[in-house]
């Protein structure tokens, strides 16, 4: 029975819902703006875990925000469900020329390029720095200027580290008690340059077909479930690991990564 539920059905329950719920009556454009973040995070965790189960609800939460904005803009007169739908089918079909209308294939950034006033237009003040960052070189590279492929990114790292470590000869960093760094000058311009180490190694995976947030994503898992070994570890031996020491803890590093085998280094 739950597959032979439509669109259509979902519409309807929304409606009906917003003229017999009080809360789904006192909802807004804005107040749900907190919910529809919260739903885009969940369903990523689920698309990262691979449940299918999981993927599925989450979808639904996403979804539901959708029809529910969707049925606030008619309530408003401004748009309908419908139209929504429409302005995908119009989309899609304008990104893919190739397929419908007889037009060239192309890239779609070029595509969006000629529309453009500037390189920001249209792009989320709160994406994430890696997402964003990605998401502004994939726009300057959609009118020409980018890289013919992973060399010219992979040199610039290399660039940037040096300027980082030039810069950390030339001011060391200095640290106040509890060996936290001194806030100054000079930790401004080590900022800066740190930032663009860090908007090169963007580039760098951008050209080699990665997603600079998914692999960083990774790396975070990996420390995560290496470190919480090394917890465990501890916790067999009696050991207290701010008590270990750099050397020792380095070696249980070494023990927990080497537990995983080979395929997860």
């Amino acid at each position: 029975m739950q597959d032979e539920t439509t669109l259509e059905d979902a519409l309807a329950l929304m409606r009906d819902l917003r003229a017999r719920c009080e809360w789904d009556a006192a909802q807004t454009h804005a107040s749900l703006r907190p919910y529809l973040l919260e739903e885009a995070h969940e369903l990523d965790d689920a698309l990262r875990a691979g449940a299918d189960p999981q993927v599925r609800e989450e979808l639904a939460d996403v979804l539901l925000q959708v029809l529910f904005h969707s049925i606030i803009a008619e309530e408003r007169g401004a748009f309908t469900a419908h139209g929504v739908a429409g302005a995908l089918v119009t989309k899609m079909r304008a990104r893919h020329p190739h397929l419908y209308g007889g037009g060239v294939r192309g890239s779609w950034e070029h595509m969006k390029a000629a529309r453009r006033a500037s390189i920001v237009d249209g792009l989320p003040v709160g994406l994430p720095a890696l997402h964003r960052a990605h998401r502004l070189q994939d726009r300057a590279a959609g009118v020409g200027f980018d890289w013919p492929d992973v060399e010219g990114p992979s040199q610039k790292v290399d660039e940037e580290l040096a300027e980082v470590r030039e810069q950390l000869r030339e001011n060391p960093v200095t640290t106040g008690p509890g060996g936290v760094p001194v806030l100054d000058e000079r930790h401004l311009a080590l900022e800066e340059e740190l930032g663009d180490l860090l908007f090169a190694c963007v580039n760098m995976c951008r050209k080699a077909g990665v997603h600079a947030s998914l692999a960083l994503d990774r790396a975070n898992e990996k420390f995560a479930r290496r470190f919480q070994a090394m917890e465990r570890m501890a916790e067999a031996r009696g050991q207290r690991m701010a008590e270990l020491g750099l050397e020792r803890l380095d070696a249980m590093w070494d023990e927990a990564k080497a537990s995983e085998g080979p395929s997860t280094r």
